[in-house]
């Protein structure tokens, strides 16, 4: 029926055509050529009507995918200040390896084992005190402002405990260099770069708890700012401090660090500034749940020590992938480091994208919407994965390319072979790159859930079998740099695989990580019981 609809209305634009080929028929050779070009017309308008039919249902399909719940347009609202707000810190790091390179390319490799292990260090804190957005998330869905100041005050408060700790390895930094055998050269510039690095290590800490106040709820704008302003300070204060400008210190590598650490502090400052504001106060108790709540406590660590974990094995075995790949060679391991630059201009925006996930699956958990939930994830997904498709044509095809900065400055005729190494690792991105939206989409939305356990025995078998077979194979099998990267590749692969199978299986719909309404009336009823018992006995 809908095509006799379309014969019919493309006959009807063609019957001028029609009977002029009709009057031009009687004259011979002529006839047969307007019969032909009426003929094409005709086909011509069956096909264009057809067009505009599959036209107008693609476009009415994208825009019920953007307009309904949990669709694209709730999902990019989040999304899209998330993506700037990690993009932007993408584009600090990859300035940062920049201006190193531009300085010294024994600098540019001491950096990333530096930073990394750096971070490694922080990062069973940081998992655990960033899994307060989850709690923050579900309370926003479940109407609870008055438990979300208090929550970010308990993260707070573990940040406070573990810090010491964390600045203690500065200590023993010049041991675990010494021993990674990278190189004289290269391992005096790590501890100097990873015993300035680390005092930036609480802000990290201190402002993921806190930016978790605003991303738990929706309101990743205050975050795409707060993180655009700290990572262009970091940038300017970068070259200054590398090169000696404006009356700075020309410190090199040493100066990369204290300016990543002072644009941090900045940064946690500022976050601290507008989450105790008299709006956020009265509606959210931030400055009343300044204290200490045995209870949610034990919840934060029951939930949020899981996710600390999995952060610290995956991110402790690339850390140790990188210190192998050290014992391979500098250029091996400048390589790596330039790859793996490169690769954040993909990742950091997909991190946001699974950030995103897992904000909106809490949110909508804590509603009792799993299917909203489960609809926010593939959303997400999807956006990840064209952006994700879009990068891994340009590692392939135009590797080069992205490297043309990196190449202005330095010596041309040492790049050459960094160059050429770092096109070869491009392709092993390329093909990774599509399940690392899966690993943080879909390993997002089932944290988003509550599921941290199941994520954390993921993340320790295949990453310890990683580096097993890593080390292995470096020590007695003679592996070299792309044996390595195979290693990186099924490892990012078989994670990815992994959520994505867990996810489906829809466990985590049913689960929460705050406590039911019930069980607080309950327990607030018992806390005023026992006051006004006491209140009796004075």
């Amino acid at each position: 029926m809908a095509d006799a609809n379309l014969i019919r209305s493309s006959f009807v634009f063609s019957k001028p055509v029609y009977f002029v080929s009709l009057v031009g028929v009687p004259f011979g050779a002529y006839g047969k050529l307007a019969f032909c070009r009426r003929w094409n017309l005709y086909r011509f308008g069956i096909a264009s009507g057809r067009a505009g039919v599959w036209g107008f249902v693609v476009l009415d399909g994208l825009r019920n995918w953007y307009r309904r719940p949990a669709g694209g347009g709730e999902v990019l609202r989040l999304m899209l200040p998330l993506v700037i707000s990690t993009s932007s810190w993408t584009i600090l790091q990859f300035t940062d390896r920049l201006f190193l390179l531009w300085h010294s390319q024994v600098a540019l490799a001491a950096a990333l084992p530096a930073g990394v292990l750096a971070f490694a260090i922080a990062c069973f804190p940081l998992g655990l005190v960033s899994y307060v957005n989850t709690f923050v998330a579900q309370y926003h869905g479940a109407g609870r402002p008055g438990r979300i100041g208090l929550v970010v005050w308990q993260a707070v408060w573990l940040t406070l405990l573990v810090s010491p700790l964390v600045l203690a390895t500065n200590w023993i930094a010049p041991s675990l260099f010494a021993a990674s055998e990278h190189g004289a050269e290269i391992a005096a510039l790590e501890v100097v770069y990873f015993q300035a690095i680390t005092f930036g290590s609480p802000a990290i800490i201190l402002s993921a708890a806190v930016s978790s106040f605003f991303t738990g709820r929706g309101k990743t704008q205050v975050v795409m700012v707060v993180d655009m302003g700290a990572a262009a300070l970091n940038i300017v204060l970068d070259y200054a401090w590398i090169f000696g400008m404006w009356g700075f210190p020309a410190w090199g590598i040493e100066g990369a660090a204290w300016a990543t650490v002072v644009s941090l502090w900045v940064k946690t400052a500022v976050y601290f500034a507008l989450f105790l504001q008299p709006a956020a106060r009265r509606q959210f108790d931030t400055l009343g749940g300044c204290r200490w709540d045995r209870a949610l406590m034990r919840r934060l660590l029951a939930f949020g020590t899981p996710s600390g974990f999995q952060l610290v094995v995956e991110i402790a075995g690339f850390t140790a992938l990188l210190f192998l790949l050290g014992r391979v060679g500098e250029m091996e391991l400048a390589a790596t480091s330039l790859a793996a630059n490169l690769n954040g201009l993909a990742f950091m925006p997909v991190y946001g994208a699974g950030i995103a996930a897992s904000t909106l699956v809490g949110q909508r958990l804590g509603e009792n919407r799993p299917d909203l939930a489960e609809r926010a994830t593939w959303t997400s997904f999807s956006i990840a994965a064209v952006y994700m498709a879009a990068f891994s044509a340009i590692y392939l095809f135009l590797p080069q390319q992205i490297m043309w900065l990196h190449e202005q400055m330095g010596d041309k005729a040492d790049f050459v072979e960094l160059r050429d190494i770092t096109v070869v690792l491009l392709r092993f991105v390329a093909v990774y790159c599509m399940f690392d939206a899966m690993y943080t989409v879909f390993g997002g939305a089932i944290k988003g859930a509550g599921d941290t356990r199941f994520v954390m025995w993921t993340a320790a078998v295949i990453s310890t079998v990683a580096v097993a077979v890593s080390y292995t194979g470096l020590r007695w099998g003679g592996f070299g740099l792309w044996a390595c990267w195979t290693i990186i590749t099924v490892w990012i692969c078989t994670l990815g695989v992994v959520y994505w199978l867990r996810f489906l299986g829809g466990q985590w719909k049913t689960m929460r990580v705050i406590e039911p309404e019930v069980e607080q009336e309950i327990a607030v009823v018992e806390e005023e019981e026992v006051l006004d018992l006491a209140a009796e006995s004075v």
